[in-house]
């Protein structure tokens, strides 16, 4: 009997010795990151400008002289930066250059981390995407507005810069201070502007989804848009030259980078009383701590997997054949391949954020003088392996729209 017992013993032992062993070999491969580990910012930022990729440097540096793009590029591959440089001037009536280091606003490109924080609360438990804008804001005053809805540009709501703007030009306010987040969601329940379709009806982009997005996360966090972000994406991601400014707190945003607009240094753009509300836009950043945004993000340390890939995923009917937004992100499509990305155009700033998926490959431009440099991206992207994210090079289903 005692021999039976020893073999079960021993038996025990070695389906024990036998599953530890399976779940050792899990782990090794296994491509969850051990985000227990410090985020190493430095790792990723090293970059020696001697070994940078001639082929891209000659691209941009033609793409600055002939194509007269202003700004800074940031090209890394498996997250290591392979080129990085900056090109003009920052601030043109006082004659500042560029630096890599250059903080500019981010645009439309802020959208990326509006919905970041959105789906942070919802992982949280602090909100649900099927929720009704009017559980957080009962005075608002189009029923059947979901946070889906607005993460995808399908609410029909009239655009807020355009109506805002027209309020306070007929009433004569004054424009030297920036108007809240909870100022404007005021002025529309106010006013109650016409919205421009019934909620889900057809996807519409849209800054007012954004700018109530970025009102939801002051109203259910119980802190400014600016301090959330800080908190919880700008620090874990190690992105120490980043912040979210808005004009009702800064009498002057606290950065030397001057957008331009119509190609022309003529016509800088400071910012107004429109750069108060954030969400849509309002954050800055430079292309360096957009790469870290990036490897933040694909080492699982802002959101889960399952929540990233939920952001990736088409929600919407697909323009030309490639098209698509997710959740705060742009998204190109082809067989074998996937790019979510977003563009940025406002106040003299014009940008693309670009991150290959299966390629690991993360393209930063952020430019400060708008024009149409942007739209000569296709050597880039041959060279990078990416594939060509330019709508008008394709032919398909749906129409598209004007990239904002």
């Amino acid at each position: 009997m005692r021999l039976v017992y020893k073999n079960i013993l021993l038996n025990t032992v070695l389906l024990l010795l036998i599953a530890t062993c399976s779940e050792c070999q899990n782990k090794k491969v296994s491509s969850t990151p051990d985000v227990g580990k410090p985020f190493d910012a430095a790792k990723f930022l090293k970059y020696d400008p001697k070994k940078g990729d001639k082929k891209i440097d000659a691209f941009m540096k033609h793409l600055h002289q002939v194509g007269n793009f202003n700004g800074a590029i940031l090209v890394a591959k498996k997250g290591k930066i392979v080129y990085e440089n900056a090109f003009g001037w920052a601030n043109y009536p006082h004659m500042d250059t560029l630096s890599i280091n250059s903080k500019f606003q981010l645009a439309s490109v802020t959208k990326t981390i509006t919905s970041t924080a959105i789906l942070q609360l919802m992982e949280r438990g602090k909100l649900k995407l099927n929720q009704d804008v009017r559980d957080f804001f009962p005075n608002f005053p189009y029923a059947g507005v979901t946070i889906k809805l607005l993460l995808t540009h399908r609410s029909g709501m009239m655009n807020y810069v355009y109506f805002v703007d027209d309020i306070y030009r007929a009433e004569h306010r004054d424009q030297k201070k920036g108007i809240t987040n909870q100022q404007t969601m005021d002025m529309i329940a106010q006013y109650k502007p016409h919205p421009f379709n019934k909620p889900d009806k057809t996807f519409l982009y849209n800054n007012s989804n954004f700018m109530v997005l970025g009102s939801i996360v002051e109203k259910v966090s119980g802190m400014n848009y600016a301090d959330y972000v800080k908190q919880n994406i700008f620090i874990p991601a190690g992105m120490t030259n980043t912040a979210a400014y808005s004009k009702a707190v800064y009498d002057k945003i606290p950065t030397n980078v001057l957008g331009h607009d119509r190609n022309s240094w003529k016509y800088s753009v400071a910012p107004n009383f429109l750069d108060g509300p954030l969400g849509a836009y309002g954050v800055y950043s430079t292309v360096g701590d957009m790469f870290l945004f990036d490897r933040a993000l694909r080492e699982g340390r802002l959101l889960k997997p399952a929540t990233q890939d939920s952001a990736y995923t088409d929600r919407n009917p697909m323009l030309r054949g490639h098209f698509n937004y997710g959740y705060g992100w742009r998204l190109f499509e082809a067989p074998g391949e996937k790019v979510v990305y977003h563009t940025g155009w406002w106040h003299g700033f014009r940008h693309i954020y670009l991150r290959d998926m299966k390629n690991d490959v993360t393209i930063v431009i952020l430019g400060n003088m708008v024009n149409g440099s942007l739209l000569h991206l296709d050597d880039l992207f041959k060279m990078t392996g990416m594939p060509i994210v330019r709508k008008s090079a394709y032919t398909g289903n749906g129409a598209t729209e004007e990239d904002q």
